[in-house]
């Protein structure tokens, strides 16, 4: 077979509990997991193919038993999200982590997209939708497709190439189509993402930051991130850093005269300063210093 997701994988306290189960269509890759877990069971993963993962069964150990997906580097402020049904659509090159907590088993199946063949079947695919994240949620009917495969998979006697194509073509139809602004703003970037690259940026606001950086430290694309940012916070990446480099102009006034506080907090001269000063503050750096020291 031509296609391979080429997937990289990094996993801790995970065994295969029996051999993989595994079926190549037309324009998909589909395998089912059966695994073992540890107490403390989790894996990294990327691959050069977009996917979607369906958690199909677990065996709980007790407790409130879950896994925890998050994009880019482990965020332990990712909510528990539930075993039963609980699907990701992850797509090409996006960095995901998972820890399973309370689950001594877990079945699941991963379908890896041949995105190049899907073209050709279906005509132009919705970039944004391929784009698009979406973590932890559900749909009954991507769940009865993505079952009926994992079925295909599994079966000693599958129904034949006609059949397992038709299953692709119909989850790709449902999982790609525009996805709701509710999916986007879930499978955007979380709360703790959002700390992630604004603490990023506040720390190095004073130097030129690449868009490329803030997208690989929360693991998504570059435009999705910038959309994303700027879904969650009301202003787009550079907006937010002409912010910080204000506010740490701000706290060195006390401490440095006004031309070296512009030049220390990144801005090219104290005439830049003033003029972002006033549209943030709504005054200049000079009269905030004299309100301030009365």
């Amino acid at each position: 077979m031509a296609f391979h997701p080429r997937m990289q994988s990094r996993i801790e306290g995970i065994a295969p509990a029996r051999e993989l189960r595994w079926r190549a269509f037309g324009a998909a890759l589909a395998d089912v997991w059966s695994v073992e877990c540890e107490a403390r069971a989790g894996g990294d993963y990327v691959s050069h193919a977009p996917r979607l993962v369906m958690m199909l069964d677990h065996a709980p150990t007790g407790g409130d038993s879950g896994i925890r997906v998050g994009l880019g580097p482990e965020c332990l402020a990712c909510p528990l999200a539930s075993l039963r049904g609980m699907m990701c659509y992850i797509p090409a090159g996006v960095r995901t982590w998972a820890r399973v907590e309370n689950a001594r088993a877990l079945k699941h199946l991963d379908i890896h997209l041949d995105t190049e063949a899907l073209a050709r079947r279906a005509g132009r695919l919705d970039p944004e939708a391929l784009a698009t994240p979406r973590i932890g949620f559900s749909d009954a009917r991507l769940a009865g497709l993505a079952r009926l495969i994992a079925a295909e998979c599994e079966a000693p006697d599958p129904a034949g190439d006609l059949y397992g194509d038709a299953l692709i073509d119909a989850l790709v139809a449902a999982l790609l189509r525009p996805a709701p602004e509710t999916c986007r703003r879930r499978g955007g970037l979380s709360p703790c993402l959002v700390r992630r690259a604004t603490d990023f940026i506040a720390e190095h606001c004073a130097r030129n930051i690449r868009l490329a950086e803030l997208a690989e430290l929360t693991g998504l694309s570059e435009s999705y991130f910038c959309s994303a940012f700027k879904a969650a916070t009301g202003l787009p990446p550079h907006q937010w850093q002409m912010r910080a480099r204000v506010e740490r102009a701000r706290a060195l006034l006390d401490e440095v005269p006004i031309a070296e506080a512009a030049v220390a907090a990144g801005f090219a001269d104290q005439s830049h300063l003033t003029r972002a000063f006033r549209r943030q503050f709504g005054v200049t750096p000079a009269a905030w210093l004299r309100d301030r020291r009365g």
